[in-house]
């Protein structure tokens, strides 16, 4: 056995995705599974569930490996319910991604919308990190598994990103969680950690960063020029962060929120 299939093989366990049916949480499902996880999508969006897991299942060679449940993270007693239907299909879940999350609206902060604020605080914190991993920490705990949480953060929880006011808060919040949950579990060995990605082209995002033309934006042009290594992310660079943070070998990491953002936390003037 090599040290990378000693440390970081995934072999015959079980992760949990939420928000599976995008393009950034598919990738990192996707590169659970070829590291050879079975992997589950959560998410409500069945056609897009059905798409990706679909192609996660070429890209592992083995379709009966990604599967989706739908499930309404917003809703503890869909969760509860998704848990146990996820815990079935392959005897147990090891590893739940957090990546459930997005905005609505930007402005300026004397005319946010309360409605909005709370609908993207909800998504974010509550359906994107605190009621998955609350159902999903339990579960370990009763049944002794030495599960991995890996959360999806932000680079607006290190930097407030302007008009974004509830997302900011809830991902500056995501990153205190993670900390909170890797002492609260530690005794029973579960991790949690976090991944902040910087500035990555996906559905939310897109019109914000691209014209139709594919150019950037000025707000796109903005992002890159404070991206020292010049370029958006890229999907695939999500995946070793996801498969090192989940393997056995990162055993003794908990606790943190790593960036994959092309040194965007780095740039001054």
């Amino acid at each position: 056995m090599s040290l990378l299939e000693e440390k970081f093989a995934l072999t015959g366990k079980t992760a949990v995705v939420t928000g599976g049916g995008g393009t950034l949480c598919s990738k990192m499902a996707e590169g659970l599974a070829r590291a050879g996880a079975n992997v589950i999508l959560w998410d409500i969006r069945e056609d897009a569930m059905s798409e990706k897991a679909a192609a996660i299942g070429k890209a592992c060679g083995d379709e009966s490996r990604a599967t989706w449940v739908n499930v309404n993270l917003m809703d503890e007693d869909s969760i509860a319910k998704g848990l146990t239907e996820s815990a079935g299909k392959f005897g147990k879940v090891d590893i739940l991604i957090n990546g459930a999350g997005g905005n609505r609206g930007k402005g300026p902060l004397v005319e946010v919308n309360q409605d909005d604020f709370d609908f993207v605080l909800k998504l974010n914190l509550l359906a994107g990190c605190v009621l998955p991993t609350k159902h999903v920490a339990k579960y370990w705990i009763d049944e002794g598994i030495k599960g991995v949480i890996i959360n999806i953060a932000s680079m607006a929880g290190f930097n407030p990103l302007s008009g974004v006011w509830a997302y900011s808060a809830a991902k500056a919040a995501v990153m205190n969680q993670t900390m909170a949950y890797a002492k609260e579990f530690a005794a029973g060995g579960i991790r949690v950690n976090a991944i902040a990605p910087g500035f990555f082209i996906a559905d939310q995002n897109r019109r914000l960063l691209l014209n139709e033309d594919g150019s950037p934006t000025q707000r796109g042009t903005d992002v890159i020029a404070h991206t020292p290594m010049g370029r958006f992310g890229e999907p695939d660079d999500l995946v070793a962060a996801a498969v090192f943070l989940a393997g056995d070998g990162a055993g003794f990491v908990s606790g943190i929120t790593l960036p994959v953002d092309g040194a965007y936390l780095c740039d001054n003037i």
